[in-house]
Formats: C-alpha cells, sequence, structure tokens
C-alpha cells in the first residue's frame, strides 16, 4: 500500500459534484455519528419517518378503523411489490409481493421449487448451496432437504470473492431440483453472475432462488431479463424499511398457476375469497399465493417511504454513486502503510463489486468497540472482517474520509 492518499479535501470536491448529494439530508438526523457505516445491515431512517407513522395511526388506523382493509390494506402487499418491483427487481407488476421475513419467504420458495421439481422429476433431489451463503439461507436449505429427504450439494466458496458460473456448471445435472445462491455475497460484496448462472442452471433442468439481500437498492437488477425464477429480498438495508421490515418475494409470472408449484403455509390471506371462511385451501391466483397470515401493514410504511425515495434518485444513479464510494474508500485503504497490515478482501473490478467493502485485520474484533464509542459504525464477522457498508443516498465522501481516518487511529493504537 503505497499510493497517495486521497485528501479530506477531495472528499469534499466530490461531494460539491455528487448529483445525489441533496439526498443525504433527506434521512433522520444520528447525533454523535461520525460516519456509519453498516447500512449494508440496517439502513437509515428516511426522514419523515415518525410523522409517517403517528399519522398512520391517527388517521389510517386511528379514524378508519376495521374498514381501511377494505379501501386500501388488502391490496397493499401487492401494490408495495410492485412499488419493489419496477423500482429495485427489474420486474413487471404482479410478480413481487411484500408479506413475511426473509427467512419466512425463503423457506417458502424453496419448498415450493422443491416441491414442484420432485414431483415434475423424482430424480431431482439435490438442493445446490453454498459454504459462505449467509447463514439463514444455508440453515432454509438444510431444513428443506431434512422435511423432503433431498441432498445439499455444497459449493465450496472463496470467501473473499464469490460463487462463480463455472462452480455452478461444475455441480448442476440431472439430480439438482433447485439452486440457492445470493446475488451479492453478504461477506465480500462479491456480484454473481446471476444472468449466466440462471442459464447454467436452466439449462440442467433445474432452478434457481436468488438471495438479493444485499444487492436490492444498491445494484441494478433485472429479474425479468436475466429469466429468473424466484428471488427474496429484506428490505431493511438499502431500502431503509427499518429493523425487521417485511421481506419481498418474486415469483416470475410463466410459474403463476402450475398446480405442482405452491408454497407450504397455507394462510387465509392467501386464499381465494378468504373473509368466506370456507372449508379447504384454495390459494389465490398470482403472487398474492405467496401471502399467508395477516400482512404487516405497519411495517410497510418506511418501507414504502424507503423504496419511493430510491425511485426518485434511480437505482441506476445509485450504482454509480456507490461505485464511486467504495472507489473512494479502496483509494484510502490502500494508500495506508504496509505495516498496519489491512487487506481489502473484496472484489476490486466494478462488474463484481457490490455496496460495500470488507478489510481484513486481525485487531478488528478489539477494536470495533472503541469505533462505536467514536461514533464510527461500521460491522464485524468473524474471523476478522471489518465490513465498510456505504448507502450512497445517505453516505457522503466526507463521511467515508472521516470514518476511515478513525478507523486508521484505532488501529496505528492496536
Amino acid at each position: 500500500m503505497s499510493t497517495v492518499s486521497p485528501t479530506r479535501a477531495d472528499a469534499l470536491a466530490l461531494d460539491a459534484a455528487d448529483p445525489l448529494g441533496a439526498f443525504t439530508s433527506r434521512f433522520e438526523k444520528a447525533e454523535g455519528v461520525v460516519a456509519y457505516f453498516d447500512g449494508n445491515s440496517l439502513g437509515r431512517p428516511v426522514a419523515g419517518t415518525p410523522e409517517a407513522l403517528a399519522n398512520f395511526v391517527r388517521g389510517e388506523w386511528g379514524t378508519r378503523l376495521i374498514r381501511r382493509w377494505d379501501e386500501s390494506w388488502m391490496r397493499w402487499p401487492e401494490e408495495l411489490g410492485d412499488l419493489v418491483g419496477k423500482t429495485a427487481l427489474g420486474a413487471a407488476c404482479g410478480q413481487t409481493v411484500v408479506a413475511d421475513s426473509t427467512t419466512v419467504l425463503l423457506y417458502k420458495l424453496l419448498r415450493a421449487l422443491a416441491d414442484h421439481q420432485l414431483l415434475m422429476d423424482p430424480r431431482r433431489t439435490e438442493i445446490v448451496v453454498d459454504t459462505d451463503n449467509f447463514p439463514t439461507d444455508r440453515y432454509v436449505a438444510e431444513g428443506v432437504a431434512a422435511e423432503r429427504g433431498m441432498t445439499l450439494r455444497w459449493i465450496e466458496t472463496d470467501t473473499a470473492t464469490g460463487v462463480t458460473t463455472q462452480q455452478v456448471a461444475d455441480v448442476v445435472g440431472p439430480r439438482t431440483a433447485v439452486v440457492l445462491l445470493s446475488h451479492v455475497s453478504y461477506r465480500s460484496a462479491w456480484i454473481a453472475d446471476a444472468q449466466t448462472i440462471t442459464k447454467v442452471v436452466h439449462r440442467a433442468g433445474a432452478m434457481v432462488l436468488w438471495d438479493t439481500s444485499h444487492s436490492v437498492g444498491s445494484i441494478p437488477i433485472c429479474a425479468d431479463a436475466w429469466g429468473w425464477d424466484a428471488a427474496v429480498g429484506c428490505a431493511y438495508k438499502y431500502l431503509n424499511g427499518g429493523p425487521g421490515a417485511p421481506a419481498h418475494a418474486y415469483l416470475a409470472g410463466r410459474l403463476h398457476g402450475i398446480p405442482t408449484l405452491s408454497q407450504p403455509i397455507q394462510g387465509w390471506m392467501g386464499r381465494r375469497d378468504p373473509f368466506l371462511m370456507e372449508q379447504g385451501y384454495r390459494p389465490e391466483a398470482g403472487v398474492r399465493s405467496l401471502v399467508s397470515g395477516t400482512p404487516p401493514i405497519i411495517s410497510m410504511v418506511p418501507v414504502r417511504l424507503g423504496v419511493q425515495l430510491l425511485a426518485e434518485a434511480g437505482i441506476k444513479a445509485v450504482r454509480a454513486k456507490s461505485l464511486r464510494l467504495t472507489d473512494l474508500a479502496w483509494a484510502i485503504v490502500e494508500s495506508w502503510p504496509a505495516d498496519l497490515g489491512v487487506q481489502v478482501a473484496s472484489p476490486r473490478e466494478h462488474l463484481r463489486r457490490g455496496g460495500h467493502l470488507t478489510l481484513r485485520h486481525e485487531g478488528f474484533d478489539e477494536i470495533v468497540h472503541r469505533l462505536w464509542r467514536r461514533g464510527v459504525i461500521p460491522d464485524f464477522r468473524r474471523p476478522d472482517g471489518l465490513r465498510i457498508g456505504l448507502s450512497p443516498l445517505s453516505t457522503t465522501f466526507a463521511e467515508v474520509w472521516d470514518g476511515l481516518a478513525v478507523v486508521r487511529e484505532e488501529l496505528a493504537r492496536h
């Protein structure tokens, strides 16, 4: 590491020229925070969220009461799903729904795809997943495999990069039912070649379920154009929906209405004509069939605000700034003295780098708490990874410089 370090003046110049600069003031203020580097885990609340929630309680809920279900709430899962699909997934209307947690929706779709594949061809008994996928994905895959008497086929992943097309091609075949992968690796920020991998999976007669939790709202996604079967992603990272915000599920329209493809948690809100309270379950047509119980309406209020802000900015502009932010962070870290011993464990090339950088150093486990006390908030991933998550709409370039200056000071003290 010997390049010339960008100065704070350089960062301020980038802020002055930033076409999305005005968006950084449209979030709730966090007193005492010097640099927020954890937007890839929990995004900041959009400005006006407290008022929107209060208005919802006093108005939609407090005044309209039960009548609001008939007036609008029943349609919110699909309406907000369409907004997410159009803004962040590259999905036409009628294919995305906002409903449960990421884990629950992953289970629903993985189980539905696996059951369908087994019914179509009983030889397809393998679920492919990689060893460095997010824990929820691995645990859900383990559970579905155990329930259905299936086998997990593991791809051994380099934690500094991620799953490659060749690795997928090497394991899929006549026994493959479903491949479950993350579009962007939670650890390294590696962007999988989702379009090509999907084609490889389909050529093997299998289906693919993409986890978009670390890509939705951060990089452009073209679910329809790439031929995706299904996808699930959370709303509390780059969509700024708040802790525990409901996730979204995408199911390609070509798969709707297939009798052998149905999700396993059959609840009354996913039934056709739910208020008839009739005997027997008949799923609603289309993506609404992914809904089970009463939708989390209150929790959808902040999600809507976050997605509307993203729609206003545009995902292409967001991606362009994301790359500029991570380029700045990379240049700063690269200029640090070699004896600090910091390594960047993320892809350098733009085509393969998502919205965060992972730095590696044996001392991060110790200093992360000191960083938090000083108002610099990254997160830590064992054994030695410090993730620098930079949300383009809420993060300034000066914030990146200031925060990394504190990281360097703490490393020098270590």
